[in-house]
């Protein structure tokens, strides 16, 4: 229990990036977990019936196959292998219609009628320009390496989505794709810069597309680990960390934790001022999510859906808009719009064979105790009648069930603290380096900094690397504290 260069609190993604990033640069790392098993937002398990394996947190993983991090450190080798849907998005209408994100830009903008060449202008770039976006994306705040590139981004992703979906386009059924990409940020679509996490999400489904891993989200977890040891680096799960001082002697600590998290546990050691600043940093609205176990695929009304592994149900643009308005004002939706993953439509290692699992969550207010079962089952039977015939069993968790089981989701919020623009520039403080905090060899590395969530790991890249920058042979360097208001 001595001798270690870094000590990571945390077995997420991040947390798990971070220590691979520090093992592979030749640091003895310890990586500490309070569960019995690593994970954190990539974890499975068999929720509903004997033989079903459910992904607790995230389901589909865009930014996995995306992510410079994760494609460096050849999670292949350790055993991840990821499956792609022939389409990324599906987004069912009334009337039995659809509409879906096609890997080929050309191909969704073909289905979107008289919109088709508006789509094809708003994505086409971003897709065509991706590898020099990327960084301005999945970097902290600094000028960018390709300021042309950064600005033809900018210009889309300044605007609320509403507002840029009623500038494009003519018809429903594109504002409504739109929507429905845009509702992963949590932020009301009205919301300056909403469009930044829709478009991105939008060019990731024409790039990458929106794969799963195969055999559940803990592949990503387990895949991470493996890398870690492979790299030397030791791991201990059962361990939860009330105060740093319970740790053992490093000359670097990494957080995988939220900024209230990170005040319990090391605030004394934090200036007054910035102990201010964190406690200040304000959490996103919560979810309430579903698992099921069922006797057949889901039902739907266009086949089209069952081509994608992720659905988005809420209808039209204003519906969505709606929807996502209400947990932002303390309201749950009456017509909540559902984000549902059916993964075993495309890996049926999931299930018994001809069984099926499904995932689905809807958003609403932080900390939130109301049952939503009926309004998402409302959703799915009106774009998938009959659905609730297939339901073998489910499995609800509410804002305080997903904390209780992952104490990063505080109040149920699985974005690591809102995503505005505010929280965007500040995340968690303003800063130039906002992983490290102004106490020497303490830095946070989860998605409450730079670039936000996601499970792409470049939260814990980039605190890991500033972690190497500022240690020499094992010791923290002198350094000033970091600039930060």
């Amino acid at each position: 229990m001595s001798g270690y260069d870094a000590v990571v609190v945390g077995a997420g993604p991040n947390g798990l990036v971070a220590a691979c990033v520090l093992a592979r640069a030749g640091r003895r790392v310890l990586l500490v977990e309070a569960r019995d098993t690593v994970g954190g937002g990539v974890s499975s398990a068999p929720l509903s019936l004997p033989g079903f394996t459910h992904d607790l947190g995230s389901a589909v993983h865009p930014f996995g196959v995306a992510s410079p991090i994760l494609r460096s450190l050849g999670l292949e080798r350790y055993g991840l292998r990821w499956v792609q849907p022939p389409t990324p998005v599906a987004h069912p209408l009334d009337g039995g219609r659809a509409t879906t994100l096609e890997r080929s830009v050309g191909a969704t903008a073909a289905g979107l009628g008289r919109d088709g060449p508006a789509y094809w202008r708003l994505m086409a770039p971003l897709v065509r320009w991706w590898g020099r976006i990327q960084p301005f994306v999945l970097d902290p705040l600094r000028p960018p390496p390709y300021p042309i590139a950064a600005v033809r981004f900018g210009l889309r992703a300044i605007w609320p989505v509403t507002l840029l979906a009623r500038a494009l386009f003519r018809e429903e059924a594109a504002p409504a794709l739109l929507a429905g990409i845009g509702a992963h940020s949590f932020l009301p679509l009205e919301a300056p810069l909403s469009a930044a996490p829709t478009i991105v999400l939008g060019a990731l489904g024409h790039v990458v597309g929106w794969p799963i891993p195969q055999g559940g989200a803990q592949a990503i977890a387990d895949a991470l680990a493996a890398c870690l040891r492979h790299h030397g680096g030791e791991i201990r799960t059962g361990w939860p960390v009330a105060h740093i001082d319970e740790l053992p002697p490093a000359a670097a600590y990494l957080f995988d934790l939220t900024p209230r998290q990170l005040l319990a546990i090391a605030g004394e050691r934090l200036p007054p001022g910035y102990r201010r600043r964190l406690s200040r940093f304000r959490l996103g609205p919560g979810v309430f999510k579903l698992d099921y176990a069922l006797a057949g695929p889901v039902p739907w009304a266009n086949p089209a859906c069952a081509r994608a592994a992720t659905v988005h149900l809420g209808g039209t643009l204003a519906e969505i808009a709606a929807s996502e308005r209400a947990p932002a004002q303390g309201q749950h939706p009456t017509r909540p719009y559902v984000l549902l993953a059916q993964p075993t439509l495309f890996d049926p290692t999931r299930a018994p064979e001809g069984r099926h699992t499904l995932w689905a969550y809807c958003h609403v207010p932080n900390g939130s105790t109301a049952d939503m079962t009926a309004l998402v089952e409302a959703q799915i039977e009106r774009f998938a009648p009959g659905f609730r015939e297939r339901v073998l069993a489910r499995h609800a968790m509410d804002c305080a069930a997903m904390e209780a089981w992952n104490t990063n989701l505080i109040g149920g919020d699985i974005s690591g603290g809102l995503p505005d623009w505010r929280q965007l520039l500040a995340r968690p403080v303003l800063s130039l380096r906002p992983h490290r905090t102004p106490a020497p060899g303490i830095y946070l590395c989860s998605s409450a900094t730079p670039p936000g969530p996601g499970v792409h790991g470049m939260c814990g890249a980039h605190a890991a690397r500033l972690a190497l920058a500022d240690t020499r042979a094992g010791q923290v360097r002198d350094q000033r504290a970091p600039r930060w208001v």
